[in-house]
């Protein structure tokens, strides 16, 4: 999770699966998926954001959505009180959800291309009711660079031009904080994650390694550090920085999901399996599609027993998935064989 500078709120945040329809949702958006294609092939990934602990006296927050899709242009929207967001996505691709609430990024959660072409994603994010700019709890202190005066406007301005899609005056306002505190680590990490969903892979690192020089135990740096190894097809240097990520972080079921997606690139079925396992531990709900992933694992080893074992706890955490009766069905024809995890 990152912390910004400015606007700071206590926050817990964990994905749920609901049983709303995806139309209900997407309908907000003038989408109505199930007319789209009746058999649910259009890719889209949906959910809802609820707002917890809120100062009902203030002015409701901006809440901001993006899809960071690797095959695509970032896509960006506001998310009203309603909460619902929905984005049409690329067929077979993964991607990243990310929830800002007043210009601070609150979380960020990966889905696998592994699961089916509708996704999912709801989240909770618990805000302070104090009118104060309360101290964060959830998150060490550690990770807090001090709030900058000088700063504040232009995190504002990042925050806005990426509301715009534009990346380009995004990165301009953040070399300028830099420029003025060359210590906020903050910026220097997400000028790097900017530079990351442009593929410029030389500027983001760069930018990347002066976070890690700030503050090495930051570990969003590192996580992207560990993406561009994988957009590089460097399978192996990605595992050891999420090793090292996932050393610094042991509770961080998004570093051990990308390290396990790292272990199958690289071939190592065994070590990806027991990845996204410890990614499901600490994260049951969060992290229901690594089954999928397992399954898929699973399948292409021939081992469909324990494929269909994936398939029914994965059905247990999301009871509503488009891909339910094709579960269903393989489950029917594969006697489960369960694992000891």
């Amino acid at each position: 999770m990152k912390l910004a500078t400015v606007g700071l709120f206590l926050v817990v945040v964990y994905a749920v699966n609901v049983a709303a329809q995806v139309d209900d949702i997407c309908a907000e958006f003038g989408s109505t998926p199930s007319f789209d294609n009746p058999s649910a092939g259009i890719p889209y990934v949906y959910g809802r954001v609820r707002l917890k602990d809120i100062d009902l006296s203030a002015k409701f927050p901006r809440v901001i959505v993006a899809l960071v899709d690797p095959q695509q242009t970032q896509k960006r929207l506001t998310v009203e009180k309603s909460g619902n967001y929905c984005f049409k996505r690329t067929a077979g691709s993964s991607g990243t959800i990310v929830v800002e609430v007043d210009g601070v990024e609150m979380v960020r959660r990966s889905f696998s291309s592994f699961g089916g072409a509708q996704i999912r994603e709801d989240f909770e994010i618990y805000l302070g009711k104090s009118k104060g700019a309360p101290v964060p709890t959830a998150v060490s202190a550690k990770f807090v660079h001090p709030p900058n005066d000088k700063t504040s406007q232009l995190y504002r301005s990042v925050s806005e031009a990426e509301q715009r899609r534009d990346i380009s005056k995004a990165v301009k306002e953040l070399n300028e904080i830099v420029t003025i505190d060359p210590s906020d680590f903050v910026a220097w990490a997400k000028l790097g994650s900017l530079h990351l969903q442009q593929k410029s892979f030389a500027e983001a690192e760069a930018a990347l390694r002066k976070a890690i020089a700030l503050k090495d135990e930051y570990t969003p740096p590192w996580i992207n550090v560990g993406q561009i190894r994988l957009a590089q097809k460097q399978y192996e240097a990605a595992i050891e920085v999420f090793k090292h990520a996932a050393a610094l972080d042991r509770e961080s079921a998004r570093t051990f999901q990308l390290l396990g997606e790292s272990y199958l690139l690289a071939k190592q079925g065994t070590l990806g399996a027991q990845a996204l396992n410890e990614a499901i531990r600490l994260d049951p709900l969060g992290m229901a599609p690594c089954h999928l992933q397992l399954a898929h694992l699973y399948q292409l080893a021939g081992a469909n027993g324990l494929a269909t074992h994936e398939y029914k706890l994965f059905l247990s955490k999301v009871e509503d998935h488009p891909d339910k009766k094709k579960f269903e069905k393989f489950i029917r024809n594969n006697p489960e064989q369960k694992q000891n995890r």
